[in-house]
């Protein structure tokens, strides 16, 4: 894992994306492991009675995604100090999903030193369907 350091890092910079892209043996895995058993992530009957396509990648999934993206940038010596996103629009099994994130502000305080980013889920067609916001602390160079 190759270490950021808070020198190296421009406000307006876009940090490295990751891609995913859910099996449904995925979705049944996390549903069991997060204890969302709501039909429309695993049944596909039950999600298109209730009007949608077919199956949805959980929005809790995407929201553990993003930290994964998170948590490789920031490497061993970065703090994730703060983390959230919403659920604003949908995903799919088999569809690739990519995880993206851009430098919005960096400052010093207290000898910390805290980059600001807003970080997204973003489907095939470019929508984001989970925007979000973290803040986190970087080792620098010094």
């Amino acid at each position: 894992m190759t270490q950021v350091y808070f020198e190296d890092v421009a406000e307006g910079a876009e940090i490295a994306q990751l891609k995913k892209n859910c099996s449904t043996q995925q979705l049944v895995l996390w549903a069991a492991g997060s204890g969302d058993f709501y039909q429309i992530h695993y049944d596909k009957d039950f999600a298109k009675g209730t009007g949608l396509p077919g199956l949805i990648v959980h929005g809790a999934l995407k929201n553990a995604f993003l930290g994964q993206l998170l948590h490789d940038w920031i490497g061993e010596r970065g703090t994730l100090r703060k983390f959230g996103c919403a659920y604003r629009g949908m995903d799919y099994p088999a569809q690739d999903i990519l995880c993206r994130g851009v430098v919005k502000k960096k400052y010093s305080d207290g000898g910390k030193h805290f980059v600001e980013l807003d970080v997204w889920t973003e489907n095939p067609e470019g929508k984001k369907t989970s925007p979000g916001t973290a803040l986190v602390t970087l080792p620098s160079k010094s």
